[in-house]
């Protein structure tokens, strides 16, 4: 497991606070952003993931054009979405998109389709959320066709049909990675399975313990399929700093913004200072030194039985500088620390 397993960071582009404490302009948070994944691929991280949103608070609302600077500056690290809103979006465009991205890196660009848990570019590209789920489903199972690099022929109810159709330019070697993200349905667990895809649980909140039951369910239907297992990878929030003390401190503030904004908007309670302490010692988020945080990472993989592990290292207004030594410590010494405990 520990030779197989890879270790990866995640970020939504959170605008963040400079050094007066205001907000960055969402321009400067991007160039930011694209020197934090510099720094992870010379630290030897797996991944690196960018969300896509289409509000105020996220500056990224293209993440193939940021995964694209990203791929020029950097030799190693893969490189995702997290996630691709696919719902609001036109399959054979996400995949020419993201199969430049494959060019330009040598085969590095992956994709994690999701329906996301934000709703603006539903009404923002003129679609409509009575079709939630017709909308996903439909485009999903374009955009497998898709990543077949054959010629597809295909009819739905959402789209003109397509007949015979090839899609420039094509994955070069292999075929686009593809992971299926979910938050917690089980019918998108078994879709996963059904399309033979990779599964990307994102787990929030909580005891991840509580995935269990989905990632056993996701292997059974594999083996109803008579099919080999794909991977299972987790997407969670974290921070890490030199001590636990430092650690918490620096994140509590920005992360209670940011869950306070968007629990507003959801009708969620503020957090107070108790539940962060509880997600941090007992759920979802990985919170420390870098032992502290290895240990929970390590449990994690071997509750779950992951393949990966993606650490949104950004949290609201979290300042640049400070997510630059999270992903120092994280490169340096959270993984090979869970590499070792997983040895």
């Amino acid at each position: 497991m520990a030779d197989t397993l890879e270790l990866g960071l995640d970020t939504f582009g959170d605008v963040t606070s400079g050094a007066d404490g205001a907000l960055l302009p969402h321009a400067q948070v991007i160039r930011n952003l694209i020197d934090e994944a510099v720094l992870a691929d010379e630290l030897g991280v797996d991944f690196i993931g960018v969300g896509e949103h289409h509000r105020a608070d996220f500056a990224i609302s293209t993440p193939e054009t940021v995964l694209a600077a990203i791929a020029a500056r950097t030799s190693r690290i893969r490189l995702g979405s997290a996630v691709t809103v696919l719902s609001s979006d036109d399959p054979i465009r996400v995949f020419q998109r993201f199969s430049t991205v494959d060019a330009i890196s040598n085969g590095r660009a992956e994709v994690i389709l999701g329906r996301g848990s934000f709703t603006e570019s539903f009404p923002l590209f003129g679609y409509d959320l009575s079709q939630y789920e017709t909308l996903f489903a439909e485009k999903l199972d374009l955009f497998v066709a898709l990543i077949s690099q054959k010629a597809v022929t295909w009819q739905g109810t959402i789209r003109p049909a397509l007949s015979n159709q090839r899609v420039f330019p094509p994955i070069e070697t292999g075929r686009l990675k593809t992971w299926i993200g979910v938050g917690g349905s089980p019918e998108s667990v078994v879709r996963a399975a059904r399309y033979g895809l990779p599964l990307m649980l994102a787990i929030i909140g909580g005891d991840p313990a509580r995935f269990t039951p989905y990632a056993d369910l996701y292997r059974r239907a594999f083996a109803q399929l008579g099919e080999p297992v794909q991977p299972i990878g987790v997407h969670s929030p974290g921070h890490v700093g030199e001590t636990d003390e430092q650690a918490r401190e620096e994140m509590f503030a920005d992360y209670k913004r940011m869950r306070d904004r968007i629990g507003a908007e959801r009708g969620w309670p503020p957090m107070g200072r108790a539940e962060f302490e509880q997600e941090v010692d007992h759920g979802s988020l990985y919170v420390g030194s870098p032992e502290t945080v290895a240990r929970k990472i390590a449990a994690t993989v071997r509750t779950l039985g992951l393949s990966r592990f993606q650490m949104k290292y950004s949290a609201g207004p979290l300042p640049h500088e400070t997510m630059m030594r999270s992903i120092t410590l994280y490169g340096e010494k959270v993984i090979p620390l869970v590499r070792d405990m997983l040895a």
